[in-house]
């Protein structure tokens, strides 16, 4: 065994494009990062290992809903809370999102270089959790409020849409470190992504298919 599969569902998704600043507009299918987010919910050991995400199949079809929200854009809730005055700090914003969305995620478990164990143990106790219906959090779809439900793999069948999606973003992290601080930068990577019949192939995150900014000392 080297690869975990769950299927994953709900009302709604949003996957937001960074290029659309105000606005939130989604792609068209989940990206690796949002899905590499609904592993780690499920399973997630940073200093042994991270998931590499290597497909993403589209179950249902692909159907588009707009709607607008307000948002609070600059007050943050402290440790020790304080009356926030919402209508003084309140936007509204147009958001485009998936609606009725199902998708299949296979990925591989990629140990840490000091990672001292063995990767059938990480596998089996993924498998597990993903079986019992166990999570740290409650997984989503790009925002809180969208909730995302998984369990084990079906056999349905990916749709048999085949679209380029150009340029698509792959991760903000930089999957080799693991040990986020509140300094800590955003390691930004984007690749061209296509869907063929449903299916969305992702390329590891150390090939030249992932274009990638220099790394910092």
């Amino acid at each position: 065994m080297n690869e975990n599969q769950m299927e994953v569902w709900g009302d709604f998704a949003c996957f937001s494009r960074p290029e659309s600043k105000v606005e939130r507009l989604t792609y068209p299918v989940m990206t690796p990062s949002a899905a590499r987010g609904i592993l780690s919910a499920v399973y997630s050991k940073p200093p042994e290992f991270y998931w590499q995400v290597k497909k993403i199949e589209v179950l249902h079809p692909i159907r588009y809903m707009s709607f607008k929200r307000n948002e609070v854009i600059n007050s943050k809730i402290g440790r020790k809370p304080a009356p926030m005055l919402v209508e003084d700090d309140r936007t509204q914003r147009q958001t485009v999102v998936l609606k009725d969305v199902r998708y299949r995620i296979t990925a591989e478990i990629k140990p840490q270089k000091d990672y001292k164990g063995t990767v059938s143990q990480l596998y089996e106790q993924a498998q597990r959790r993903i079986k019992g219906g166990k999570c740290f959090f409650q997984p989503s779809f790009g925002m809180r409020e969208f909730v995302c439900y998984f369990s084990e793999p079906t056999d349905a069948q990916p749709i048999p849409d085949t679209l380029d999606l150009g340029i698509m973003l792959y991760d903000v992290f930089d999957l080799h470190k693991y040990e986020v601080t509140s300094k800590a930068e955003p390691f930004v990577t984007v690749f061209e992504a296509k869907l063929e019949n449903g299916v969305l192939d992702v390329p590891d995150f150390d090939s030249e298919q992932v274009l990638k900014p220099e790394r910092g000392n």
